[in-house]
């Protein structure tokens, strides 16, 4: 008996050994301008490829200006930025949404929008938001900049194996009540450390009614309870956002038939429980302050 996240997790463990990290595999690997110009320049210093380009997608988002004019409004840091990542992708055969591509956006969403997060994958980004993938039942979490080079050479990530988390919403959200307000109550009861170490499951009534977007906003922001992860086990819904988008599985019907099976098994053990009832959630609004 397994949990949703257990599954995944196991599925890409290329070595594990008592009291060391494990050897993860990595199946998509998403790229931007800020931390990965150091990560290439590391590949270069050692005389290495990047391992899979082809499970590597960029998009430039960071530096990027928000008004027209593209490269010549960015500021010298922000413009080195962006060119270095135009030149590496460029060298290393790597898949780029650059800013004259229709597909450039924010990282986290340009991959989904795409239809290239599926359930069942395990996707890394050196962006804190990385866990947004886990709305789709994949494992996803931020790396640093080392682990970003490390990534690029090997496709494998050397990482601690987090401990599962089991977050229920129970109930029905009332009318007005959205996917921010539900997390932003398990922070106010687990506080901003209380998923530290931790894989979060969503689970129970409330979590199935969220949309996509809602699924995707719940789990980006379990960084905010201090979780390396968020997940929802895939179901019709994630399905149905999927099917035709251009990097949706060729057999379609076959991967649903797999993703089907990347669910909670019945008695599986969670390190850590909590039961929320969404009934008694109300809007909420956060300052951006905390007294952690």
């Amino acid at each position: 008996m397994k949990t949703l996240f257990d599954k995944v997790w196991d599925a890409h463990a290329v070595h594990e050994a008592p009291h060391h990290p494990s050897v993860l595999y990595v199946d998509l690997h998403l790229v931007h301008e800020v931390p990965s110009p150091q990560a290439f320049s590391g590949l270069e210093a050692r005389g290495l490829p990047v391992r899979r380009p082809e499970r590597t997608l960029a998009t430039m988002d960071h530096s990027t200006p928000t008004r027209p004019g593209g490269l010549a409004v960015v500021d010298d840091a922000g413009r080195a930025q962006l060119e270095t990542l135009a030149r590496r992708c460029a060298e290393h055969g790597i898949e780029l949404f650059d800013l004259s591509s229709p597909h450039n956006g924010i990282v986290h969403v340009v991959a989904p929008e795409q239809g290239r997060t599926h359930p069942g994958m395990t996707v890394v980004c050196g962006d804190s938001h990385t866990a947004t993938h886990g709305a789709f039942g994949a494992l996803a979490f931020v790396i640093g900049t080392s682990e970003v080079e490390q990534v690029l050479a090997t496709q494998c990530l050397l990482t601690w194996r987090p401990l599962p988390y089991e977050v229920r919403f129970e109930g029905t959200a009332p009318e007005g009540v959205s996917a921010k307000d539900l997390i932003l109550a398990l922070i106010a009861e687990i506080g901003v450390g209380g998923g530290a170490g931790h894989g979060v499951v969503y689970r129970g009534d409330a979590v199935r009614a969220l949309s996509m977007e809602g699924r995707m906003t719940l789990c980006n922001m379990s960084i905010e309870a201090g979780a390396r992860a968020g997940m929802v086990a895939p179901d019709d819904t994630t399905f149905a956002y999927l099917a035709g988008r251009p990097g949706a599985p060729a057999d379609f019907d076959a991967a649903v038939a797999r993703w089907r099976t990347l669910r909670t098994d019945d008695g599986a053990y969670f390190a850590r429980t909590v039961s929320l009832d969404a009934s008694r959630v109300s809007p909420r609004i956060t300052w951006g302050t905390t007294p952690a």
